[in-house]
């Protein structure tokens, strides 16, 4: 690849403008003006010509970002199986032991709702441990 030679312009800033280039060049270890202002040049050109690969970064993001949420949702969905089986295993066990007529039951089924979207599905069991004992 041939080595281009810079090409001097005439270039017009307001003073604010080159006031604010001469403190932002520095800082950002550019060595002098002209490359602080191509580097803009150059990113600016390509801010203005992403339109141009408006067809190909939207397919891109949105394979990745799919990738991403389709892991995450098959992660949560063995996570909830598995706590399924838990409760179905504990609801079993408890069922087997106690003796609670279907009134009863709605009536606590009721009580678990409302405790559940109260505390946003946090359910502590010393609390229901209290309730139980009615303390």
């Amino acid at each position: 690849m041939p080595i281009e030679k810079k090409a001097r312009i005439p270039i017009w800033f307001y003073p604010s403008t080159i006031t604010m280039i001469d403190n932002m060049y520095p800082q950002n270890d550019f060595r002098s003006r002209s490359e602080f202002l191509e580097k803009a040049a150059q990113f600016y050109c390509g801010y203005l010509s992403a339109d141009e690969a408006v067809n190909f970064l939207p397919r891109a993001l949105t394979s990745a970002i799919s990738g991403t949420v389709q892991s995450s949702e098959n992660r949560i969905s063995r996570l909830l199986f598995k706590l399924a089986v838990e409760m179905s295993m504990m609801m079993n066990v408890v069922a087997a032991g106690a003796d609670v007529d279907d009134i009863h039951l709605a009536r606590l089924r009721g009580k678990c709702v409302e405790d559940v979207k109260r505390s946003i599905g946090a359910i502590n069991f010393d609390e229901v441990m209290r309730f139980q004992r009615g303390e």
